[in-house]
């Protein structure tokens, strides 16, 4: 039989070939021959199932990766299908022929397409990214086979012979390269192997030949027929002595003698063939789910909660997705995906699967039929990872819903941490948000947690007088109005009051108590769109910031005319501080503590708002709808003074004070204001000491 050749490479496939050469991590090979080795033994396995193979007695599946450091070798060993001569010159020679596609389509109709994994051909060619010699020993499973030798230099001539492989399956030898001899250390070779071949469905064994044997002591019962005894070890009886009835002392039996076997140390599979993700969801406890999480990821912070994935149709998709912990916000909010393929790794952060706004999931997915390029390293086919994506997006509202209806302690718990993400997702996805709105929560000022739906029947406003409705109606048929009058009109809004920074807004959000009145408190970065986007959603909402405007709770509607003082304190304020445009209201507050405060409206804010997002920090916020509008207190006895004096006295200090003091419970003061600020405040403390 021996002979030599030059192996044929097909055109069709040669683009193929080169991407394959082109993997960046030359460690993948062990992917691609370990998968192969896995391929083949469930396909037998198939075979067996089917009734065309019967598996010998005693007989165990698994890989057998076996590295020597001394010789600079890899010995990769399955006893699987194996291959007769017509199949190594089809499956090897003919590079990118794929034996996985002619089993599938000789076995159509009995096996599941779903299972097979590898493309046994072109996988195999990686091996020449780190090796300078390759060497195969199989043998058939099928009656009368004859073992096959196949030896090639580079990857581009080889040499078939009669072998000498007694036992079914295949073996393939590495002689690496200089440049590659690290993956023969054991400990490089263990590294690699955990992280891609940590969940294949088959056993697989990682054995040191030039490593010393290890030992270890088991007792009598626990011994096996596989177990190699080095050394029989007699522990002698126990004994103590012991006064009888008698008062006599005698030796009595403890513990009786034990016999027990010192043996070679028991091989142990370094991957677990039935990953929990492989699993029906309510056959796994939450601490298993938890023990997957810090395994996986080696994230010892706790996860908030957990998807699992278990879907036939359409498409087969398992996983498991986990909400990570977010401690600071100086934590990474970028999660990890990890795809597999039929328990096979694939990538390690398959960000393309996963929607946008859920980017910091940790979990992994396995999609036999996510479609791969020949590499098994990048996805292709855009709308079929679309409609994932749209499959996990409906999950997780699914989840979340499920648990604000029946498990609404754990997930108030958990809503500081999501709710960037949940809100993100309602803006970026309408059917996410469709799904989701509703189970949105505002957490008010008094750390109560409520829905949309909440805030709206706790700020509903009263009835408007009979007399106000009338005069409004007045007024709109007087406009010049080209509409349709049987037009529907604009539906009654409920104002929903809102807080962004407790300690800077603590003097609004004490009026609004002292009232019995209520606001939520919304101060991340993305609650700004947020709030239009729940405003849109809800045409009954409409969001005001707590210090966009006083309402009529917090104002002494004593019937005062306090025309002349607005006047004259906008006139004195303005020269003050030297701003002419400057707003200024005089109003009869209920709260008599409080001297002065500054509104601005939501619209303007909002405008200013986009102008930071959108890097329109020098342009004049008043062309958008105004400036801030500074109210002071009638009642308070300052403005009193102000009012009685004023411009002379200390009244300009006053007004400067008042001012910078209503601006600090708005906004933070500029540097150059804040040292100002505390100048004056020592001139005013030195004002008293005298």
């Amino acid at each position: 039989m021996s002979r030599t050749g030059n192996l044929s490479i097909n055109s069709e496939n040669i683009f193929p070939i080169i991407k394959k050469w082109l993997y960046s991590d030359h460690d993948i090979f062990y992917r691609e021959l370990v998968s192969n080795g896995c391929d083949a033994i469930t396909k037998l396995k198939k075979l067996e199932l089917m009734g065309e193979y019967n598996k010998p007695e005693g007989m165990e599946y698994k890989v057998q990766v076996t590295v020597n450091p001394d010789e600079k070798t890899i010995a990769i060993t399955d006893n699987g299908l194996g291959m007769s001569e017509a199949e190594v010159e089809e499956y090897i020679n003919q590079i990118a022929f794929s034996g996985a596609q002619d089993f599938l389509e000789k076995y159509k109709d009995k096996a599941n397409e779903d299972q097979i994994i590898g493309h046994f051909g072109l996988g195999f060619y990686s091996a020449f990214m780190v090796a300078d010699k390759v060497t195969i020993d199989t043998l058939s499973y099928k009656e009368g086979s004859k073992p096959v030798h196949w030896e090639s230099e580079g990857g581009l001539t080889f040499e078939m012979k009669d072998g000498e492989k007694a036992e079914q399956g295949t073996t393939i030898t590495l002689y690496l390269n200089e440049d590659s001899y690290e993956f023969s250390n054991e400990y490089r070779a263990r590294e690699v192997l955990e992280k891609y071949c940590s969940f294949m469905p088959v056993p697989i064994f990682l054995n040191n030949e030039k490593a010393e044997p290890q030992y270890e002591t088991i007792e009598k019962d626990e011994l096996t027929e596989k177990d190699t005894i080095i050394e029989t070890i007699v522990e002698p009886a126990k004994t103590e002595e012991k006064e009888n009835e008698n008062g006599e002392k005698e030796t009595v039996e403890t513990e009786p003698a034990r016999e027990k076997y010192k043996i070679l140390k028991r091989p142990v599979a370094l991957n677990d063939t039935t990953p929990l993700w492989s699993k029906h969801p309510n056959e796994c406890t939450d601490e298993e789910y938890r023990d997957f999480y810090r395994k996986v990821f080696h994230d010892y912070k706790e996860p908030l909660f957990w998807i699992h994935l278990n879907m036939d149709y359409p498409f087969n998709l398992k996983g498991i997705l986990y909400f990570p912990k977010i401690n600071t916000e100086y934590d990474s909010i970028e999660g990890t995906i990890k795809l597999y393929n039929n328990q096979v790794f694939i990538a390690d952060n398959i960000k393309e699967v996963i929607p946008e706004y859920l980017m910091l999931l940790k979990g992994v997915i396995d999609c036999p039929d996510l479609p791969l390029n020949v590499s098994r390293s990048a996805l292709q086919n855009d709308g079929f990872v679309k409609k994932i994506s749209e499959y996990i997006s409906k999950k997780f509202a699914d989840k979340l819903s499920g648990m604000c209806k029946t498990d609404r302690e754990n997930y108030e718990k958990y809503w500081d941490d999501i709710n960037p993400f949940i809100k993100y997702g309602c803006i970026k996805d309408e059917k996410f948000s469709k799904k989701m709105m509703d189970y949105i929560l505002f957490k008010n000022i008094d750390g109560k947690y409520l829905t949309l739906e909440d805030c709206i029947n706790e700020n509903k406003k009263e009835e408007a007088p009979a007399e106000n409705i009338e005069e409004k109606a007045e007024t709109t048929e007087n406009t010049e109005n080209t509409e349709n009058a049987d037009e529907k009109k604009e539906p009654e809004k409920t104002t929903v009051y809102y807080v962004t920074d407790e300690v800077q807004q603590s003097q609004y959000i004490n009026m609004f108590r002292s009232q019995g009145m209520d606001a939520v408190i919304l101060k991340h970065n993305i609650d700004s769109a947020f709030i239009t986007h729940a405003e849109r959603y809800n045409e009954h909402v409409t969001f005001q910031r707590i210090d966009a405007d006083l309402t009529n709770d917090m104002k002494d509607e004593s019937g005062e005319d306090l025309t002349d003082a607005t006047n004259t304190l906008t006139d004195l304020f303005r020269k003050v501080l030297d701003k002419k445009d400057l707003t200024v209201k005089v109003e009869n507050l209920k709260d008599e503590n409080v001297s002065s405060m500054v509104t601005l409206s939501e619209e303007s804010r909002r405008m200013q708002d986009m102008m930071k997002m959108y890097g329109m920090t020098g342009m004049d916020p008043s062309m958008f709808g105004g400036q801030e509008t500074l109210i002071l207190n009638a009642k308070h006895p300052l403005v009193q003074y102000i009012l009685k004096n004023g411009e002379n006295g200390n009244t300009s200090l006053f007004c400067e004070q008042l001012y910078d003091l209503a601006m600090i419970s708005h906004k933070p003061l500029s540097p150059d204001e804040m040292t100002k600020f505390v100048s004056r405040s020592n001139q005013i403390m030195m004002l008293l000491a005298k």
